[in-house]
């Protein structure tokens, strides 16, 4: 039998490698001339041509009105962000702006194929690191055509966690994030880190570098093609709450077994987030 989705997980990965090129490609000719007021609209104008690059791509190949598009560009200009049974991919051109505009080597294209509103494959391109993350469901995961698989690390002690303070600054939020830090660094575990890319850090679970991943507050483009990889590499996946993931609940924990991620989410301060398919306010 002919594998439905396999021409769309080849073309994913040629598209997120083509789009990786040119965020680099702006990176080296475009940041280093430019001042600080001016790169904010660099980073709008490479999200955009990156994300037009490769919806464009996806159309070209499956047809205007086949397939839905959830990317973040195109939500920040109003179109919904709702996960329909239709083929959806699900797209963040750049995950990792400021890393971009500060010339910090984590940057990613994250794109990711639902089916029903499963996951079907995830793949990943941190482009300054030249590293291809990608994943099918059943198939395994692979970093640059190699296999990867999460650590075995079940002691909490001798785990590294990753995880970010996000975008927002109300203080009581702010607040709630690093007491959670505090309180997961006190356990206490062999450190916390952040790469700045939530798509990053989620095939740093993957590839075992590091035991767990957990943020309220990103949205569903930036995790879902890492939601395939850490599974397929496998990982867990789960709510904040210690329930199931929810990827339209811009909240989750990734890690490489049950027993770390219920350790963690025992210190984790949970505050409000609006979901990704909340209904739009029209005014």
């Amino acid at each position: 039998m002919e594998d439905q989705w396999q021409k769309a997980y080849d073309l994913a990965v040629e598209v997120t490698k083509k789009a990786g090129e040119e965020i680099r490609k702006a990176g080296e000719s475009e940041i280093r001339v430019l001042t600080k007021s001016s790169t904010v609209d660099l980073v709008t104008k490479t999200d955009e041509r990156v994300e037009k690059i490769i919806i464009g791509s996806l159309k070209e190949e499956f047809g205007e009105g086949t397939h839905c598009f959830i990317g973040e560009e195109s939500v920040a200009k109003g179109e919904p962000c709702i996960l329909t049974d239709k083929p959806t991919w699900i797209i963040d051109p750049i995950d990792g702006t400021t890393n971009f505009v500060h010339g910090f080597p984590f940057v990613a294209v994250s794109i990711a194929f639902a089916v029903n509103k499963q996951l079907e494959f995830g793949v990943v391109y941190s482009c300054l690191e030249d590293k291809m993350y990608k994943a099918r469901k059943g198939k395994g995961a692979f970093c640059n055509d190699e296999p990867i698989q999460v650590s075995d690390v079940k002691d909490i002690h001798k785990s590294i966690i990753i995880s970010e303070h996000g975008t927002d600054r109300t203080p009581e939020k702010v607040t709630k994030i690093f007491s959670t830090m505090q309180k997961i660094l006190c356990i206490p575990v062999h450190g916390l880190r952040g790469s700045g890319t939530a798509a990053t850090n989620m095939c740093l679970v993957a590839t075992g570098a590091v035991e767990a991943f957990f943020e309220i507050g990103i949205h569903c483009w930036d995790i879902a093609a890492g939601a395939v990889i850490v599974q397929e590499a496998g990982g867990i996946l789960l709510d904040v709450d210690g329930g199931p993931f929810d990827l339209m609940s811009r909240r989750m924990v990734s890690a490489n077994n049950d027993i770390i991620a219920k350790r963690i989410i025992k210190e984790i301060e949970i505050f409000p987030s609006m979901r990704d398919d909340a209904p739009v306010e029209k005014h």
